[in-house]
């Protein structure tokens, strides 16, 4: 079947400063996609913009200038900047004759490495506003220009049916997004809005060595009392953590995932790419009490 041609095409990225979300605004918006890319900083905005400027190829070179604008500040945990950022969006959306919103790919986000008994709740209020709060006030915006334009959502999410420790800051909120997904997936339908889950492995960001960054803050400022009751199985998590990022897929990989989830006529509920998520896909087709199991002998 004939994928959907990208131009005259409008998408949002959120999150676009580092990673996945910068990766793929700079290759749908080579592609001919009209991006608006959502950043929190300035310096980000304009570096963005710039590297958008520069052909990453030859072919690139013979094609037309990337589309893509910077949207700044957009921190979805602060509802100010989101209802600004809607307005520029709409404004942005009716000024250069587009026929609504083609897509709204969710990315912001990060998270970090604790025991639950030791996350820092600042840390995991941030992270439930950013990845589930934030995100639906701008999908409630979004959604008139989304129904014009026949679009659909995209969700950059973990595995997060899976109990791993240690993670429970990523992995709760996508939990609570995948129940999301599925609600609007129904709520939705009378309209024919898809929405599509990209199942994310290791993937190679800045918010990995950042949480590793983190970690090691930690293990410095914990409560020394608590800190020695996971102070073995973390220093191996941790070990274990630096073979595995040897091993982490680049985020221009996830990017070309996107495309063909925006491509595609009738694109598929799940997508997966990146180290390990073909396992994680494969555990999560047992039952829970499977899972679990095999989730305990690994912990």
């Amino acid at each position: 079947m004939k994928s959907i041609n990208p131009a005259g095409r409008a998408v949002i990225i959120t999150g676009c400063s580092s990673g996945i979300g910068r990766a793929a605004a700079l290759h749908l918006a080579r592609l001919g996609y009209t991006v608006f890319a959502t950043v929190r900083k300035r310096s980000d905005a304009d570096s963005l913009r710039e590297e958008a400027g520069r052909p990453a190829s030859r072919a690139e070179r013979a094609g037309p200038r990337p589309n893509l604008i910077p949207v700044c500040p957009l921190d979805l945990t602060q509802p100010k900047e989101i209802a600004t950022a809607l307005r520029v969006i709409a404004e942005e959306i009716k000024e250069r004759g587009l026929d609504g919103l083609y897509a709204l790919v969710n990315n912001a986000g990060s998270g970090g490495i604790a025991p639950v008994e030791l996350i820092n709740m600042e840390v995991l209020r941030r992270e439930l506003e950013a990845r589930l709060v934030g995100p639906v006030a701008l999908l409630q915006g979004l959604l008139p220009h989304l129904r014009r334009g026949r679009g659909r959502i995209l969700w950059i999410t973990t595995p997060a049916l899976l109990p791993i420790p240690f993670i429970a800051g990523i992995h709760a909120p996508d939990f609570a997004m995948n129940g999301l997904i599925r609600t609007l997936a129904i709520e939705l339908k009378p309209w024919r809005i898809p929405n599509i889950m990209i199942r994310c492995g290791g993937i190679r960001t800045a918010a990995v060595a950042r949480s590793e960054r983190e970690l090691e803050e930690s293990f410095r400022t914990w409560p020394p009392d608590r800190f020695a009751l996971y102070t073995d199985r973390l220093l191996k998590e941790k070990k274990e953590l630096a073979e595995f990022d040897k091993k982490r897929t680049e985020p221009e990989e996830v990017a070309k995932v996107i495309v063909r989830a925006l491509a595609a006529r009738r694109p598929k509920k799940r997508y997966r790419i990146g180290y390990m998520s073909g396992f994680a896909a494969l555990l999560e087709a047992f039952p829970q009490s499977v899972v679990d199991f095999v989730m305990r002998k690994r912990g």
